[in-house]
């Protein structure tokens, strides 16, 4: 018996990319980083919990560039999951499902993740707390 010949299905690499598509992969990533940055909270907080020492080396790391990297991509991350989800929740009652208002609270999102996160870090590093 001969193989069917089938259609394969297109490479995603000849979709046009679309706002919409790309904030869900984002909202996707975030939630990812939001699971991890969890983690480490957790273990952060075993650190408040216990010794001195060991709360010494947790704060040691999150001094650090990487630390400071991480905490970065959390707070950011948590900002975007947050704004991101606001949309979805008026998309679920019924407001913004027209296209034209999908893509600017799409831009707006983005635009105001940017300004949140930036206040967050300029709040946060001028109060002295990073």
């Amino acid at each position: 018996m001969a193989a069917r010949q089938r259609p394969l299905s297109p490479h995603l690499d000849i979709y046009k990319k679309q706002i919409t598509s790309v904030l869900s992969i984002f909202h996707r990533a975030t939630g990812v980083v939001l699971a991890i940055g969890a983690l480490f909270l957790a273990a952060w907080l075993v650190c408040v919990a216990s010794d001195a020492e060991c709360f010494a080396w947790c704060q040691q790391l999150l001094a650090s560039w990487f630390g400071k990297l991480a905490l970065f991509a959390f707070s950011a991350s948590m900002v975007y999951h947050l704004l991101n989800g606001i949309r979805h929740l008026l998309w679920d009652i019924g407001w913004g499902m027209e296209i034209e208002t999908v893509v600017k609270t799409g831009y707006l999102v983005i635009f105001l993740s940017v300004v949140l996160t930036a206040l967050l870090w300029f709040v946060a590093l001028r109060g002295g707390a990073l």
